[in-house]
């Protein structure tokens, strides 16, 4: 079978090369057409040999997701639905704004974390995507979009941190000067808390960090974020110091889902100000964005307001996220792809009525 080149980083693609007994300088050429360039025929690659192109094509092929959706939102936003096999379908979202556009990528077909106001949470999970499938959704997006791609969030469908594998390689060629040169500080992964894949990352390839906290306090974060009762918090704060050691930030971003009535009183709110007190953070504020059959409500601009106030006094950086395609279902926690789930995880969910706090 031919190999997909879109699988592999400098180190990888280097090493095919050498396989195939050519110089390691030909990796990086192929590696600039396949990634700056958006080759996808080595016919194309018009500074290689006429006979390496004609053995790179008997070898080797370029093959991203499948576009099987495109969906434009009213404020520009744009999603894609990828079919990354016969049986399951991803989503990429671009947010183009004025000084910067942003995509956001997905690591796994459906997520296995199963956290209680997510709608991919919410259709189970299949299996880990390639490096060649994470890194196609930045590849296919390069491709289709007008403005210049300068900031990628790994926050689309999955847990990242369960697919280091597959992840890294593609954060790796993000970052490669000779593929999209990004700026590590530009490159944010999102975790539910997952500490051994925080460690790691940490150790092999460090990027911006941002943690789906949802909950100040263990015993309403066990309810929304499950994985939280194999990590609590205590372990997770500490592991945000370690990652921060490496970090290409001074702080790690704390993305908190506002949910009327479940965790967003002002006592919420000054516990999150006690969190800040043990790690070096800013929070992100995130208003609920509705999925069908959601058993959730969006706070209150006006309790949103009093909520951020709090922790303003407390002398905290805080956003409030403006909420961006959810006419098209592509904003935060509404991604939802085409998923043939392994964990029939439905009749497990907690009702609403357990979660309130």
């Amino acid at each position: 079978m031919k190999r997909n080149l879109l699988d592999l980083d400098a180190n990888g693609l280097a090493g095919f090369f050498e396989e195939l007994g050519e110089k390691p300088f030909r990796a990086r050429q192929v590696l600039k057409w396949v990634h700056q360039q958006g080759a996808d025929d080595f016919a194309a690659m018009s500074d290689l040999a006429k006979g390496l192109r004609e053995k790179l094509s008997g070898v080797a092929r370029i093959h991203a997701p499948t576009i099987v959706g495109d969906t434009l939102a009213s404020d520009g936003t744009r999603k894609w639905l990828m079919k990354v096999d016969a049986a399951n379908a991803v989503e990429a979202v671009f947010i183009p704004e004025a000084n910067r556009g942003t995509l956001c990528v997905s690591s796994q077909a459906g997520c296995v974390l199963d956290c209680a106001f997510c709608s991919t949470g919410k259709q189970g999970f299949n299996r880990n995507l390639s490096t060649g499938e994470i890194i196609g959704q930045l590849w296919l997006a390069n491709r289709l979009v007008d403005s210049r791609i300068s900031n990628v969030v790994m926050m689309g469908m999955g847990e990242p941190m369960l697919n280091l594998d597959n992840v890294i390689p593609a954060l790796r060629l993000m970052l490669d000067d000779n593929a999209y040169g990004l700026s590590r500080r530009r490159v944010t992964v999102s975790t539910a808390g997952v500490i051994p894949g925080m460690d790691r990352l940490r150790d092999e390839c460090p990027v911006a960090l941002a943690i789906s906290l949802h909950a100040p306090n263990d015993e309403l974060r066990d309810k929304l974020v499950p994985v939280n009762r194999k990590y609590p918090l205590r372990e997770l704060i500490a592991a945000c110091n370690r990652y921060l050691e490496k970090a290409p930030r001074d702080f790690v971003t704390f993305e908190y889902v506002m949910l009327d009535g479940v965790n967003d009183s002002v006592e919420h709110a000054r516990e999150l100000a006690a969190i800040a007190r043990k790690v070096r953070c800013k929070y992100n504020l995130i208003p609920f964005n509705p999925f069908p059959n959601s058993e959730f409500r969006r706070s209150d601009p006006e309790r949103i307001r009093r909520f951020a106030d709090v922790l303003n006094r407390a002398g905290l950086t805080v956003t409030t996220r403006k909420t961006r395609g959810d006419d098209i279902a592509a904003a935060c926690g509404q991604l939802a792809g085409d998923v043939a789930d392994r964990t029939r995880r439905s009749a497990r969910r907690i009702p609403l009525k357990e979660v309130r706090a």
